[in-house]
């Protein structure tokens, strides 16, 4: 359910105010037996309409609708401000008075005197990733007859962009080829989007890709409800990134008209000559999982590195960096497998015991560990492994 915000306003000529307060039950239009004697004087509070569908807002974007309140009683229309169904800023139901010091004073009320009218704008932000919402902001009245009004605004937020794929997957990718991908950004601005820049982020692997977009055509963007616009974002990938697991991200800034800065990821891996297995290496996150191990007992397990191609005897792996610093990583000799075509080669990891405690679980809060490896090969000679591990007490 998408979040919105909202601002009320009751307003007589240019006086404008807010209605806002916490959550609570709500009715429309609610109509309660008179407490007063029937030949005694009333207001009565008559609303055309309570209930506004809108349509769509964007998320970040505001909206606004006027909502009349006619006084047709013979005794005037005292207006105060009600609850809303959102937590939002309380403000007066008017323009400030001055006290006897020429201090500004809050109005908490407004009046309307028989046979006149004053409206209830209210102003709303969509926010949220997306979907239908539904908000109403109350007045108080002494109307015996009708002792509040809820005003229901109705309607959907959309974000402001979003892509389809929202993650860019380069699956196998091969040192010495090179990739395309694509993805579809739409837009839901008032204007279709410019682009004014797209680039990486990540300045180890920078050189290796190639940004560009492309305005999307009529046709495909219909097919994306509520969408004003949209772009393809293609990367070309170069040969020659490093092996092993691919994290890129595309870092886009355009405008509909206002500036939007978004990010879309990249994932992949990258094989060549060498490749890796093991009990605990996940060959779908291309990552070594050692979870969660004790400080009292620590952790021993290997995985093994193989080789292949006409330069399987240059690979010989050294340590260049490990995190944790506690890691302890040891490379065997190689072993040939079956004819010698293939070369397998060992690696140890130890978290000894007493390895003080460490959390590199693979989350923003808690980046993922690595072991960088010196391979020997010419066109790919380092390569780095992401370790997911948590060294408690």
């Amino acid at each position: 359910m998408a979040g919105v915000g909202l601002v009320a306003g009751v307003a007589i000529g240019t006086g404008s105010a807010v209605l806002e307060a916490t959550l609570r039950p709500w009715r429309v239009g609610d109509f309660v037996a008179a407490n007063t004697p029937s030949d005694a004087p009333a207001p009565q509070a008559d609303v055309p309409e309570t209930t506004h569908h809108f349509g769509s807002v964007g998320s970040g974007e505001k909206g606004q609708h006027a909502f009349v309140i006619y006084n047709r009683g013979v005794a005037p229309l005292v207006l105060t401000r009600g609850a809303t169904s959102c937590t939002c800023t309380v403000s007066d139901l008017g323009p400030s008075t001055k006290d006897g010091d020429g201090a500004s004073e809050a109005v908490t009320e407004k009046t309307v005197p028989p046979g006149g009218e004053t409206t209830v704008s209210i102003q709303w932000t969509g926010k949220g990733s997306g979907g239908p919402f539904r908000q109403q902001a109350t007045v108080v009245t002494n109307d015996p007859r009708r002792p509040e009004i809820a005003f229901v605004i109705e309607g959907t937020v959309v974000p402001t962009w979003k892509a389809v794929p929202d993650l860019i997957t380069l699956p196998k990718l091969s040192t010495k080829s090179d990739a395309v991908a694509t993805t579809t950004v739409f837009t839901y601005g008032d204007e279709p989007p410019r682009v004014d820049s797209l680039a990486t982020i990540d300045d180890r692997t920078k050189e290796f890709f190639t940004i560009s977009s492309m305005q999307l055509p009529e046709t495909e963007r219909a097919q994306e409800p509520e969408a004003t616009g949209g772009f393809t974002v293609t990367v070309a990938v170069k040969p020659g990134l490093p092996i092993g697991p691919l994290r890129q991200t595309v870092r886009m800034v355009f405008r509909i008209p206002e500036e939007i800065t978004a990010e879309i990821p990249i994932e992949g891996s990258v094989a060549g000559d060498i490749s890796f297995a093991g009990q605990k290496w996940d060959a779908t996150r291309q990552r070594l999982i050692l979870g969660q191990v004790s400080s009292r007992t620590g952790l021993t397990t290997t995985f093994f590195i193989t080789a292949r191609g006409p330069n399987r005897e240059l690979v010989v792996p050294t340590v260049r960096d490990v995190v944790p610093s506690s890691l302890v990583v040891e490379v065997g000799p190689a072993e040939p497998i079956g004819t010698g075509a293939v070369l397998r080669i060992p690696v140890t990891v130890t978290i000894p015991p007493g390895s003080p405690t460490a959390n590199h679980l693979g989350s923003d809060q808690a980046p993922s560990g690595r072991i960088v490896l010196t391979t020997g090969l010419p066109d790919s000679p380092t390569v780095s492994l992401p370790v997911s591990v948590v060294i408690g007490p």
